[in-house]
């Protein structure tokens, strides 16, 4: 009598199996619905399809790419903290955002690997994994508010103020950023090819190559060396203008005649605004912490987690 009721329960358990395997041919594999500990996702809207993914188990891959892995625990901290915020601020208010809304990178693992190697890749992730889960849910606010946490790599010695929107970016010395690998970039053009770059942005005003460089003007340069706005021919660009038709790691450049062409001195990697990141990285090696980095490079900020 007990092992027919035990069949029985069998029986009934196996029976939705049975009738697909009957109907189908095979039985369904069920997915795993992903579990939101943190309350807030990301929609991973991509081409094969829709699904969603923690921010917590997100963020690995954001901080991966953003940042070296051997920067050192401390200033992963602060990137974590840094991407956490950016995240949060897109999700203007919800609990959820579109990855596709976020307009930033993102890593898978064998991404990573690649990226790191096979045999620094457990060492890489670990670090990078325990640096968004010990800074879980912490992100940065300036008056009530989550900052816009602006990052670059290398600053040319000192990072650039805010505009009103971000009067909490104030500059800061970065003495050691002259060290970074690629800090100082120098590019040697003939001046029919310089011309030629600029003309790709120029419309209807064409540069000629033998008004370079004698017709280049610096408008306006910040107190970092950023270029402002910047004179070729007739025509005014801005900084960040000329640093993309030319290729620039920076937009603070500087021209010479060169060999009867035109030399290009870059300084710095990136915009120049919020952390440097090499400059957190130094920090970190001086002892100093995430919680202690970040209101360094973003003043009278608060670190709260949400």
């Amino acid at each position: 009598m007990i092992k027919k009721t035990v069949m029985a329960c069998i029986l009934a358990l196996l029976f939705p199996y049975i009738i697909t395997l009957a109907w189908t041919g095979k039985i369904e594999e069920r997915k795993e619905i992903p579990i939101i500990s943190s309350g807030k996702k990301i929609i991973l809207d991509r081409k094969n399809g829709e699904s969603y993914m923690d921010v917590e188990e997100y963020l690995p891959g954001v901080v991966a790419k953003q940042m070296p892995a051997d920067y050192g625990k401390e200033a992963l901290r602060a990137q974590a903290i840094i991407a956490r915020t950016y995240i949060y601020g897109k999700m203007n208010g919800q609990n959820e955002v579109k990855e596709s809304e976020l307009h930033m990178e993102y890593l898978e693992e064998r991404q990573m690997e690649k990226l790191w190697g096979s045999e620094a890749f457990v060492a890489s992730y670990q670090a990078v994994e325990e640096a968004v889960r010990s800074t879980s849910k912490m992100v940065m606010m300036y008056d009530g508010k989550l900052i816009d946490p602006l990052f670059h790599r290398a600053s040319t010695g000192k990072t650039r103020t805010g505009d009103e929107n971000h009067s909490y970016l104030q500059p800061v010395a970065c003495p050691r950023d002259v060290e970074v690998e690629g800090f100082l970039t120098v590019i040697s053009y003939k001046k029919e090819d310089f011309a030629e770059k600029i003309n790709q942005i120029s419309g209807d005003v064409p540069v000629k190559a033998d008004q370079v460089p004698g017709s280049i003007q610096i408008i306006l340069r910040d107190e970092g060396g950023y270029v402002g706005q910047i004179q070729i021919g007739t025509r005014v660009y801005t900084g960040e203008e000329i640093q993309r038709a030319l290729g620039l790691p920076s937009s603070a450049y500087g021209f010479e005649e060169y060999e009867g062409g035109i030399r290009v001195i870059c300084q710095g990697i990136g915009h120049g605004y919020g952390m440097s990141q090499y400059g957190a990285k130094c920090e970190a090696e001086e002892g100093w912490t995430a919680e202690q980095i970040l209101p360094n490079f973003y003043k009278n900020i608060v670190l709260i987690s949400e």
